[in-house]
């Protein structure tokens, strides 16, 4: 198998016939020219190469181009599962100890706290894997900086041959590998397009879907702690006040507003103090709003906020959400 993945590699690489010669040297199976020589011949005999009448060398026959596909189809599925499986792991872990920072910091500032799940700011595509569903329909996992999955359902017109998906894949991976959403432009999707030939549609298709990969995440959560702590501040316990910093905490969307605000700022990874009318939430109008941002790496973030009252122990909160700042930075570069 191994003389067979280097002879159909090399030919990949150069299109000329290839010897036992080639493959002693290519290889580090560390076996003579005249044992390379007798495996060819079986691969000969069983039909996954052929010679050529022109050349002493052997080039695949359509036979061994199937089995390479197949492997390398099988090998790149079961690489996407394992990182499947870790990232299903992780993103468990990830919701606990977030709901746990949260509680946390409540109960250390008597104030109400907020914490973000990490969100794709900047983000860079990884990998791309395309795979058929059925006849009409294929399946692009889109793999971002800091390993976030995002699948995508997309029409083709005909079912793609695994010889046509691995192109495709190919064609995609060695192109925006490493790129910014930003960095694809309409030069780009052109060249991806006239290389893919009559599955310039699918193309288009799984940009379109990058694209919307690469958005502000829709699936962001906010784990909220400690919002009835508002009522121990007679400025804020009026039925109106409280009310209002009590739905926006159940509604989540200005919580929602305040987090994408915050990650906005290109240069705000320290800590931001809104007082009173500075404050982004129209709600918390009459309290104090502190937000800090951790970082998982991969252009990856999240926010932290503490609402309170104007008069809060500002001495206290900094500490303490610079504490819980460098902690989450310490715990997700580990897990990294």
């Amino acid at each position: 198998m191994k003389i067979l993945h280097a002879i159909i590699k090399n030919y990949l690489e150069t299109g000329e016939p290839v010897g036992s010669r080639t493959i002693s040297k290519y290889t580090d199976l560390n076996l003579s020219s005249a044992t390379i020589r007798n495996e060819m011949a079986d691969l000969e005999e069983l039909g996954y190469i052929m010679q050529p009448h022109t050349s002493a060398g052997r080039i695949p026959s359509d036979k061994g181009y199937r089995l390479y596909v197949d492997m390398l189809m099988e090998e790149k599925e079961q690489e996407l599962n394992e990182m499947q499986e870790q990232m299903l792991d992780k993103a468990d872990r990830m919701e606990l100890l977030l709901k746990q920072a949260a509680k946390v910091l409540a109960s250390n500032t008597n104030y109400a706290t907020m914490v973000s799940t990490p969100m794709n700011n900047a983000n860079k595509i990884k990998f791309i894997q395309l795979s058929m569903v059925d006849a009409e329909q294929v399946i692009a996992v889109i793999v971002l900086g800091g390993n976030v999955i995002k699948n995508k359902i997309i029409p083709v017109e005909e079912a793609l041959s695994n010889e046509n998906l691995l192109k495709l894949n190919m064609l995609l991976n060695t192109t925006l590998n490493g790129m910014s959403i930003e960095e694809i432009n309409l030069g780009l999707i052109a060249r991806l397009k006239e290389q893919a030939g009559i599955h310039s549609s699918v193309i288009g298709n799984v940009l379109d879907a990058v694209a919307d990969a690469i958005q502000i995440d829709e699936d962001m959560q906010i784990y909220t702690s400690g919002a009835t702590n508002i009522f121990k501040y007679p400025e804020l316990s009026d039925n109106q006040s409280a009310q209002e910093i009590i739905n926006a905490f159940e509604e989540k969307q200005q919580l929602t507003e305040l987090v994408t605000q915050t990650l906005a700022k290109e240069d705000n990874t320290g800590i931001q103090v809104y007082i009173g009318d500075e404050t982004p939430v129209q709600n918390m109008k009459d309290c104090s709003v502190v937000t800090a941002t951790y970082e998982l790496g991969d252009g990856m973030k999240g926010t932290i906020g503490i609402i309170g009252p104007k008069r809060m122990d500002y001495e206290h909160v900094l500490k303490s959400m610079k504490r819980l700042q460098n902690e989450l930075d310490q715990m997700f570069h580990k897990k990294e």
